[in-house]
């Protein structure tokens, strides 16, 4: 590598980084605690008895996970406003990226709540619990311990898939490196140090995960 380069890098380094740190983190922080809401709602309804919550879920379910996310974010930020709803580029993101969280994580959670003994539940009816209070208090929080690993994971995609938000237009990681790639025309370089820097960011949030898994485990009987 010659010094050119490597001045590009270094000087690349800390704007890339900072797009990391105001973009692309608090865009998947908050697309995924609004996904995750999205997500309960949308699993409760397709364990409801009532079918039409239940059709509903499937469809909501099945146009996510069968639609690429680019599509999503272009139809919410280039679509919505030819039918009147023009929408900024960051909350178009968030909302793109929530959907779709919410079709992903709402399997996991329907599985994870699946997976708790219907034992549990009769205990909670047995004490004379309602079967909302059973759910919140009983059914939830086991459910909770198997779902940390998937959406886990579903988040440390969700950081990486922020890079798609670059196609309309907000400013994070990705983006920034489009930039100083265009500026100085040293494509290679500048996308493979962005490249490093998801890894890096992926890698600590991977150690984050061990970490909670391992915490959960003391409340898990062996």
């Amino acid at each position: 590598m010659d010094q050119s380069t490597w001045d590009l890098l270094v000087s690349s380094f800390w704007p890339i980084l900072s797009g990391a740190i105001t973009g692309t983190i608090p865009l998947a922080l908050i697309s995924m605690a609004l996904g995750l809401v999205i997500a309960l709602g949308i699993a409760l309804m397709r364990l409801s008895p009532i079918r039409v919550l239940q059709a509903i879920a499937r469809v909501y379910v099945s146009i996510v996970r069968g639609t690429p996310l680019l599509v999503q974010l272009y139809v919410i930020f280039y679509g919505l406003p030819s039918i009147g709803a023009t929408i900024d580029p960051w909350p178009s993101a968030i909302i793109a990226f929530s959907i779709n969280v919410g079709g992903y994580a709402s399997e996991v959670i329907r599985a994870s709540i699946l997976s708790v003994p219907k034992g549990q539940w009769e205990a909670g009816y047995t004490i004379g619990m309602s079967p909302a209070q059973s759910l919140r208090r009983i059914i939830i929080p086991q459910a909770a311990r198997v779902s940390v690993p998937p959406l886990s994971n579903t988040f440390i995609s969700l950081v990486k898939d922020t890079s798609l938000a670059s196609v309309i237009l907000v400013t994070e990681l990705f983006r920034r490196a489009q930039e100083i790639a265009a500026f100085n025309q040293a494509f290679m370089a500048v996308y493979v140090e962005a490249a490093v820097i998801y890894w890096v960011i992926c890698l600590v949030l991977s150690s984050g995960q061990n970490v909670l898994e391992k915490r959960l485990d003391r409340y898990v009987a062996h």
